[in-house]
């Protein structure tokens, strides 16, 4: 049965500038998927003078408000279906990065020859400003929030936004042609652009992870590869010199390449010699800082500054500035924070460890005794090769397991030869069993190697939960 639409608020006012031609004025445009981006792209687009429809398969009573802030807008609201039928009379259906692209009501308008896209893509178009983008499996918040960092320092209005949980459409409501976007970019935001066109985008490395929507390594890295695809020979593409198939991409893309490298001194882009940072660009050769002056402490930091150096003097910041900014940043929530020291352990939150190789780079960065919580949702991933980082790494000694990727994990932490393996049912229940096995002068640290679905809404809220549970020992 079709439902009759449901309109709140205003319905005939355009939210359109005056004067140039709009190409969104009265397109009829269908968004799936109401989380943060659809809802910033929705609120987008009303702004714009689209006739803009959204659906969701869960019910408005689901959202607790969250939706409130479209009802004063000419909005249709189609809640609680799967929108099939909301497609009839649309000119474009735009899909949030949640929604995959082999979904029913994705395949439905490809039948319809409907137009489909994603809200990076339309957002992008929207955006005044200057575009950066970084992709990677690993290190993408750290290196954008330190890029708006340096932007900021470089006197710029900078908006950090995309797959870092501030959507680009709400960025493109603020932007004005001086301001720089710097976008954190996912693989599932990249399988929905066609024209996006950052003048310097990066990939900072491409490991295992989301095979389950992907399918294969190889598809998943085609994906980091295409934020390149629309670029031309004046843009610039940062590529880690030091990961296999990040090198690899050189030779398929269109812009000026820099590398980044912490091991080796590369033609063009950042590298280290004799403990200072360097970054060469065409001709011109600057020592940024010391190695030592970079305050965010660990190797997968000097890669994510190394990075971003190149990425902002690609643009024109100088490197005095680039250097204050690494002297300063001190990280982003969730990614190796430091939470609490209590009869002396250290708790460490790291539940941006969403896949193998982010907690295998937060296990290198312990100094001390370990007591390691791991599990979550299952992204259909191998687990042996953090197993067998956790058997020679003497300090990790003892690994609490959680949620659904348990048996997976002491599976292979077994093949591996590692035994010091514990259960529990609950995040609280792995914190007390941590505090119990540790001792002064250790560490807890919580890198579950998963994702968060499968007891959380998403890394943010399991990292919240874990400081909470912490900040409340006594």
């Amino acid at each position: 049965m079709v439902r009759e639409p449901v309109y709140y608020g205003r319905k005939a006012r355009h939210f359109a500038a005056e004067g140039a031609e709009n190409p969104w004025a009265g397109k009829k445009v269908l968004i799936v998927g109401m989380a943060r981006s659809g809802i910033a792209l929705a609120q987008l687009l009303c702004r714009e003078g689209a006739m803009v429809t959204v659906n969701d398969m869960k019910p408005a009573e689901a959202f607790d408000g969250k939706l409130d802030e479209l009802k004063e807008l000419p909005v249709c609201f189609r809640l609680g279906e799967d929108g099939i039928d909301a497609l009839n009379g649309k000119d474009m259906l735009i899909i949030s990065p949640g929604v995959p692209i082999d979904a029913p009501i994705v395949k439905a308008a490809e039948e319809k020859q409907i137009p489909v896209s994603g809200e990076l893509e339309i957002a992008s178009r929207i955006a005044k400003g200057s575009l950066v983008a970084v992709t990677g499996t690993n290190g993408k918040t750290t290196t954008v929030s330190l890029l708006g960092a340096i932007f900021r320092e470089a006197g710029k209005i900078a908006h950090v936004a995309g797959n870092i949980g501030y959507p680009l459409s709400a960025a493109a409501m603020e932007s004005r042609w001086d301001d720089v976007l710097v976008a954190e970019v996912s693989s599932f935001q990249l399988e929905t652009t066609t024209t996006f066109h950052p003048l310097t985008a990066a990939v900072l490395n491409v490991t295992e992870d989301h095979l389950n929507r992907h399918g294969t390594m190889e598809v998943y890295t085609g994906l980091k590869k295409h934020i390149f695809d629309a670029q031309t020979e004046k843009d610039f593409a940062v590529l880690n010199y030091d990961d296999e198939a990040c090198r690899a991409m050189a030779g398929q893309v269109r812009s000026q390449v820099l590398f980044f490298s912490r091991l080796h001194e590369v033609p063009q882009g950042a590298f280290v010699r004799d403990g200072q940072m360097v970054v060469r660009i065409g001709t011109e050769e600057k020592n940024v800082c010391g190695v030592d002056e970079i305050y965010i402490p660990g190797p997968h930091n000097l890669e994510n500054a190394l990075a971003a150096a190149a990425v902002a003097m690609s643009r024109g910041v100088p490197a005095p500035v680039v250097r204050h900014a690494l002297r300063t940043f001190k990280g982003v929530e969730h990614r190796i924070e430091f939470v609490r020291e209590l009869d002396g352990v250290r708790y460490i939150n790291d539940s941006k460890g969403t896949n193998v190789d982010s907690t295998i780079k937060a296990v290198q960065s312990m100094k001390a005794p370990t007591a390691l919580i791991l599990g979550g949702y299952d992204k259909h991933v191998s687990f042996d090769p953090l197993a067998e980082e956790i058997q020679k790494t003497p300090l990790i000694q003892n690994c609490v397991i959680i949620g659904a990727t348990g048996d997976q994990i002491e599976a292979s932490l077994r093949k591996a030869g590692y035994t010091a393996i514990h259960r529990c049912g609950t995040l609280e229940e792995a914190v007390n069993a941590c505090r119990a096995l540790s001792g002064s002068g250790g560490n807890v640290l919580l890198s579950p190697a998963c994702a968060s679905f499968d007891m959380f809404s998403d890394y943010e809220q399991r990292g919240r939960i874990f400081k909470d549970i912490v900040n409340s020992l006594n």
